[in-house]
């Protein structure tokens, strides 16, 4: 028998990585973070228990790079669903409405992850935390902001405080309310992306100052 390929050792390496990352993220859903071993996650994924630590340093890291990759691939579906619309506006609706989804359909995960990147570690700089930025830099780009530095961590950071408030123990804001205010900020109407099937609380959106009048290029269907 002839010797596997590089190519091919690197996409068996590949989807190796991807069934550990689904793993967790089915299993930290289905019992939560402590209840779940790295054992049981390897496991699930039908690799050895070994290979977790060859791909990542530690649980903490594994669970931060599955709920990026659930949310980069959440993010990109959304994004992409048909009808393929090259309006920056809807685009933006669409990603607010995809993460704003994530916290209400997978309330255990996020909130673990949230509170896993207010520790000490701190945010992990993975490839699915990469892939995931440059969607969501891409989205506020295509809506026309005009200064895309600062317009993008002020959207990630209210995107996770959103999550957060969706989230808290005890309190939490209703995802509509929040949905509101988010697309208040940004001008968008409350027909765009995937509304909740109400009105909007508090009525409808002004216009926000500073956004572009030029519109984003066409989206790219070969993506």
């Amino acid at each position: 028998m002839s010797p596997r390929s590089a190519e091919v050792n690197e996409e068996l390496r590949r989807r190796s990585r991807e069934r550990l990352l689904q793993a967790t993220v089915e299993l930290v859903d289905e019992r939560g973070y402590e209840a779940t071993t790295l054992g049981d996650i390897a496991d699930r994924a039908g690799s050895a228990r070994g290979l977790i630590s060859y791909y990542f340093p530690g649980k903490r890291h594994l669970l931060q790079s599955a709920v990026h990759r659930l949310m980069h691939r959440t993010l990109a579906e959304a994004l992409e669903r048909e009808p393929c619309t090259d309006d920056g506006r809807e685009r933006l609706a669409r990603a607010i409405d995809a993460v704003l989804g994530l916290a209400a359909d997978h309330p255990v995960l996020m909130r673990t992850h949230m509170a896993g990147i207010l520790q000490a570690d701190g945010f992990v700089q993975c490839p699915e935390q990469q892939r995931l930025a440059a969607l969501l830099r891409d989205t506020v780009e295509r809506y026309g902001a005009v200064d895309v530095d600062t317009e993008y961590p002020l959207l990630r950071a209210l995107l996770m405080g959103a999550v957060f408030a969706v989230l808290l123990p005890g309190a939490p804001m209703p995802r509509a309310r929040l949905r509101a205010e988010l697309f208040q900020r940004y001008g968008l109407d409350w027909e765009l992306g995937a509304p909740p099937g109400a009105h909007a609380p508090g009525g409808a959106p002004e216009a926000v100052p500073g956004q572009s009048s030029q519109w984003p290029q066409p989206c790219d269907l070969s993506k």
